[in-house]
């Protein structure tokens, strides 16, 4: 039984919130579309899909009754959020985020995991600080901004229709979604058809003590 009230959902954050992770679990919740924006604009190569076939892939992926969206790209916002019930904001402090993106920056550039369409991380990459091919670089360059530029968004009458949900913390995140689970328990159980009395059975109804 699903209860969960809302099933077209975006999950926004900055490189290695979890944003992801976080998408694909939902889904599965919801019994709907994982839809990774990464995945449909990176090309074979690291090439850039072009914004046009960008915009048509993600016109598609959202024709569904429910799907959640991982990503912040803004070119098909006007797109995911117009359609979207909820944004979820991973809005995590810097220290959490970075120790996470230096962890998977290791952890993909030893194991080489194929991301989308074939693509690899190379773990030099990410040291030239300087250069946009580094996402520590990005980190640096998009977290304060992400921090000032959601809330403006969130407050534009445009998305007055969202019901946004700002967490501060991974534990915030992974309490909220115990919360909708027991809750999704809870009434699971409580819905269940009882059986009904066998033939000749009698309900015994313990008498009130007389005083």
């Amino acid at each position: 039984m699903n209860i969960f009230p809302y099933h077209r959902i975006v999950v926004v954050g900055v490189t290695s919130s979890g944003k992801s992770t976080l998408a694909s679990r939902l889904a599965k919740k919801i019994g709907g579309d994982y839809i990774e924006l990464d995945a449909l604009h990176w090309e074979p190569n690291w090439v850039e899909a072009p914004n046009e076939l960008f915009r048509e892939r993600v016109e598609i992926a959202i024709r569904s009754n429910a799907w959640v969206v991982a990503g912040n790209y803004s070119v098909v916002r006007d797109m995911t959020w117009k359609n979207a019930e909820a944004v979820i904001w991973l809005d995590y402090p810097f220290h959490i985020v970075f120790w996470r993106l230096f962890k998977r920056t290791i952890r993909r550039g030893v194991t080489q995991e194929e991301l989308w369409n074939g693509n690899r991380e190379k773990f030099w990459w990410h040291l030239k600080l300087w250069s946009e091919e580094s996402l520590f670089h990005w980190l640096f360059k998009t977290y304060w901004r992400r921090k000032r530029e959601y809330p403006m968004l969130f407050a534009l009458p445009r998305n007055a229709h969202l019901k946004i949900i700002q967490f501060k913390h991974p534990q915030e995140t992974e309490d909220w979604l115990g919360k909708q689970c027991d809750v999704a328990q809870s009434i699971s159980e409580t819905s269940q058809p009882v059986a009904p009395a066998q033939a000749g059975s009698q309900s015994r109804v313990k008498p009130p003590i007389q005083k």
